[in-house]
């Protein structure tokens, strides 16, 4: 556990006006212009592709189905997933770095793990929507009604934000040292425990304990739903229907690979395997590619989405 207690370093409890330095990719002997230039692009192509995908689900009358509902709160959560990280990133690039107080670190945090969480038990949801088509088709309208959707989602919201609220209240009543500086581009959880210098080791064993319940359940309960979608698919006699059932879930297994993949390798690894340069570039994966690519993995492998896509365009 990360016990620190630095008598030659003085200790301060963090107030308003107290702050870090996020180091970024500073220390990375790399073009940086360069490397700005990248994150922007691809940050706008997240802003344009999910506000695509949004604008079709919206003007799209035959996309007003539970599945496309769903989708279009993921694109929104992708939007702001990637706006409460790469802005921060994007003026550290061009400074060498980046000053951040005290309160923004930690309301960036709390959007960053709610954001996180949202989409963490909306990707069970979406799970959960996939196997009530595919196994009770005949049920499926009555029991995912409209109420029962917003429900799913409004109830995915709260937790998720109760959930953060209770990993960024245990954080910010640390002590830190005189050493402000967070080796990544936004303040992270894992970071901010190795900069404290007083006691962390209660915080860190209700983070990794309660996130590890937070974070196992929904993929446990996916892994549950999609074997019995497997098994439903397995039934169906003919071929056009099984690559129809599947083909409809597809995306959605792909997404769901690319945010437990990432999440898995950060946050649910033993503290003394902690990397601050390996964390920098896993980290990338789930806050700058992944929001960016799921529109288009929805759209290229969904041909209701596609042909509203070309004609949204033509207009």
């Amino acid at each position: 556990m990360m016990d620190r207690h630095r008598k030659d370093i003085p200790v301060e409890k963090l107030n308003g006006s107290s702050g870090f330095t996020l180091l970024g990719f500073s220390d990375f002997h790399c073009n940086h212009q360069a490397l700005f230039a990248v994150f922007l692009v691809v940050y706008l192509l997240t802003w344009t592709g999910n506000l695509l995908l949004l604008s079709s689900i919206k003007l799209s009358p035959h996309l007003h189905t539970p599945m496309y509902f769903f989708l279009g709160n993921l694109s929104f959560i992708d939007i702001c997933f990637s706006t409460v990280t790469v802005p921060k990133l994007l003026m550290n690039l061009l400074q060498g770095g980046a000053e951040i107080t005290f309160l923004e670190c930690f309301v960036q945090m709390y959007a960053f793990y709610s954001l996180g969480n949202v989409e963490n038990l909306l990707l069970s949801v979406m799970a959960f929507d996939r196997y009530l088509a595919v196994c009770n088709p005949l049920r499926y309208s009555s029991m995912m009604n409209r109420k029962i959707q917003i429900t799913l989602v409004v109830a995915s919201w709260v937790v998720s934000c109760l959930h953060s609220l209770l990993h960024s209240y245990t954080v910010s009543q640390l002590t830190y040292c005189e050493n402000r500086l967070i080796p990544h581009y936004f303040c992270d959880i894992t970071s901010l425990l190795q900069l404290s210098c007083s006691s962390t080791t209660v915080a860190e064993i209700l983070i990794f304990s309660e996130g590890s319940i937070e974070v196992v359940t929904p993929f446990l309960f996916i892994l549950y739903s999609y074997l019995l979608i497997a098994k439903a698919i397995k039934r169906l006699k003919t071929a056009k229907g099984r690559s129809k059932a599947f083909s409809s879930c597809s995306s959605h297994l792909i997404v769901i690979c690319l945010f437990y993949g990432s999440v898995i390798f950060i946050y649910l690894r033993p503290p003394a395997n902690y990397s601050a340069d390996y964390n920098r570039l896993v980290s990338v994966l789930y806050t700058v590619v992944t929001p960016t690519i799921n529109p288009f993995i929805y759209s290229l492998r969904n041909q209701e989405v596609r042909n509203t896509l070309q004609k949204f365009i033509k207009k």
